[in-house]
């Protein structure tokens, strides 16, 4: 079992992640990728070429961070059902690999904007349709990789309701965050327009969820049993 101290540095890594999040997205890569534009979405990257870094290099610290928090959690939760704690490991640290793996996508627009000697074979059209499709195709791997961080919510949230070392809201909050994950993901994949119309609002109890176990942590830690 994690010490105290460690319980609630896992916390304050859990905010960490959450900000990162909300950084890397609602700052940085939501204002500057323009759907179905692919010019518009090339120029505001050039423009911003420093926030689209930073929203990369975000990204990837908060992900390593989140394996730091994933594996805390699991030392403490695998006293309770040694097999669904792996199994949430292995879906959060799966999450984070594939998300890491996924940033790749977002420097091909760099490339097409500093390279243009190289790629001189190739015109500005081109090179901002590569950029653009380069930058989609995080998109939708990134909703592959939500579909499995929503089974390490959710099978956390079992676990933090069997266990007790928090309130058991907290572990049904996080349940309604993996199913809020899992809905928006699947809808992403099969039907766009549909994930587009119940964002934000599907997300919001996996926000909430999330936002509310982290505090916990970070102020309160866990309860160990007696």
């Amino acid at each position: 079992m994690p010490s105290a101290r460690e319980v609630r540095l896992a916390g304050v890594g859990y905010l960490l992640v959450i900000a990162g999040g909300l950084f890397a997205q609602l700052f940085v890569r939501e204002p500057l990728f323009s759907t179905g534009d692919p010019a518009a979405t090339a120029r505001a990257i050039a423009t911003n070429e420093a926030l689209w870094r930073w929203g990369i290099g975000v990204h990837l610290l908060y992900v390593l961070v989140a394996v730091a928090v994933n594996v805390t959690l699991y030392q403490v939760f695998r006293s309770v059902q040694p097999s669904l704690a792996l199994l949430a490991l292995i879906f959060g640290v799966s999450d984070a690999i594939m998300e890491a793996l996924l940033l790749t996508s977002l420097s091909v627009p760099l490339v097409m904007i500093q390279e243009t000697g190289a790629l001189g074979a190739i015109g500005e059209g081109q090179r901002h349709a590569i950029g653009y499709v380069a930058v989609r195709l995080f998109f939708n791997g990134w909703s592959f990789a939500l579909l499995l961080f929503s089974g390490f919510c959710a099978l956390l949230g079992l676990l933090i309701v069997w266990s007790r070392f928090v309130p058991r809201v907290f572990g049904v909050l996080m349940i309604a965050a993996g199913a809020g994950y899992f809905v928006s993901s699947l809808a992403g994949l099969l039907q766009p327009e549909l994930s587009n119309a119940l964002t934000p609002w599907i997300l919001l109890p996996s926000f909430v969820g999330e936002l509310s176990l982290a505090l916990w942590l970070t102020a309160k830690g866990i309860k160990t049993r007696s």
